[in-house]
């Protein structure tokens, strides 16, 4: 199964283009399914709760997001009935609960999990705008940290030896439900973590060309780079006619050609560059949307992904984990310079946006807005950080080993 992330920026068309994406794979014989959150007739009719066909080969679906916040409080208030009984809480019911800033990004990554036990050759997911769902697929590794580090499984007392060690600790002990509601989140939480990591989960992004454009790609480049998220193709919507009478509208596409051809060279041989001509209206209905797939593009366009659903290209990453350490990712110069060298793709980043700090045996890197904490391997484990330098779109963490905990 694939799974096809679109996301890109504010007002760019990244919901039309996702559907487009949906359709396009059906009309190709697979059976395709579009998810969004969206609540308007993305496909020329609202779409329902639960997947439904909307044409040969399409279901679609809303993702409800309150739906799935009320039922994961109301389990957590079920849970926790005892304590909150002690403490003389009135339960909330249902009808009263009203969902919570970061509900639907929860709500997005269960629908990630739960739609691949489903019969479908391609899922295309309409995703948040391109920063907000680069923080949304970082969630579940950094969620897994927060439990292992607030709530160790190997931690966890026998039940038959809590009320004895909380005598002699003088302290109640956490109840068995914490650690299964915890156990469980870690499960999902893995789930999830795997579907992004997987080569069959790639991000297309959508953008329209233009200056404001090109800032947020540039920036948002190497944070995508940093938490190892894969991009095919980038879809450059609402492409403007290059030769027109009219000097006005000349002048935009001039801008827009001059951002293509940026484009082109940021991107490639990564990810392919899509254009989508302007339609001169807003599509609306499986009609208008099956035009961007099929619309020729413009003579000289650089079109090197073919249809909008058409094949994966390689990774922004080529391990398709981001900084995680690889045996070809470190080299071992022991033996001529005494270090070893870790070498981390950032295309894309600025030496004065980049921050790096060793804490114990994690690397925290920041890289303008954007951060991750990576775990060492244990041959970097032993040694102490000498050194960084970025060059050619690499960060390059040298290492010095510890004479006291490298083995002689």
């Amino acid at each position: 199964m694939r799974r096809v992330l679109v996301t890109g920026l504010g007002g760019a068309g990244r919901t039309t283009i996702a559907a487009a994406t949906a359709l396009a794979a059906a009309g190709r014989g697979r059976r395709a399914l579009f998810l969004s959150t969206a609540p308007g007739e993305i496909l020329g009719a609202p779409l329902p709760a639960e997947p439904v066909e909307i044409t040969d080969g399409l279901w679609a679906a809303r993702i409800d997001t309150a739906a799935g916040f009320r039922a994961e409080f109301l389990s957590l208030q079920e849970r926790g009935a005892t304590a909150l009984d002690v403490l003389g809480a009135a339960r909330l019911s249902g009808e009263e609960l009203t969902e919570l800033p970061g509900s639907e990004q929860f709500a997005l990554l269960r629908a990630l999990t739960t739609v691949t036990a489903g019969d479908w050759d391609v899922v295309v997911v309409d995703m948040p705008p391109l920063h907000e769902t680069i923080a949304l697929l970082a969630l579940p590794e950094q969620l897994r940290r927060y439990l292992r580090r607030l709530l160790p499984p190997e931690r966890q007392a026998a039940r038959a030896l809590r009320p004895v060690l909380a005598q002699l600790a003088g302290v109640p002990m956490p109840a068995q439900w914490l650690y299964e509601t915890t156990a469980r989140w870690d499960a999902e939480l893995a789930a999830a973590q795997a579907l992004i990591e997987s080569p069959d989960t790639p991000l297309r992004l959508v953008a329209e060309p233009g200056p404001a454009a090109a800032d947020a790609l540039r920036t948002a480049r190497p944070g995508l780079a940093l938490h190892g998220l894969r991009v095919d193709t980038l879809v450059a919507n609402r492409v403007l006619p290059r030769h027109s009478a009219d000097t006005w509208l000349a002048g935009l596409a001039s801008q827009q050609e001059k951002c293509l051809h940026e484009w082109a060279g940021e991107w490639a041989p990564g990810a392919s560059l899509r254009e989508i001509p302007h339609a001169g209206r807003d599509p609306r209905g499986p009609a208008d949307l099956a035009l961007l797939d099929t619309a020729a593009p413009p003579a000289g366009a650089r079109d090197a992904g073919g249809p909008v659903d058409g094949g994966l290209a390689a990774g922004l990453d080529r391990t398709g984990r981001g900084p995680a350490a690889a045996p070809d990712d470190i080299e071992d110069r022991r033996e001529e310079e005494g270090i070893l060298l870790w070498k981390i793709p950032l295309p894309g980043a600025v030496k004065d946006d980049l921050g790096l700090v060793r804490r114990g045996d994690e690397l925290l890197l920041t890289v303008g807005p954007f951060r991750r904490i990576v775990p060492l391997p244990s041959v970097l484990r032993r040694c102490t950080v000498s050194g960084a330098a970025l060059a050619d779109g690499n960060l390059t963490v040298r290492f010095t080993p510890d004479p006291g905990l490298w083995p002689r």
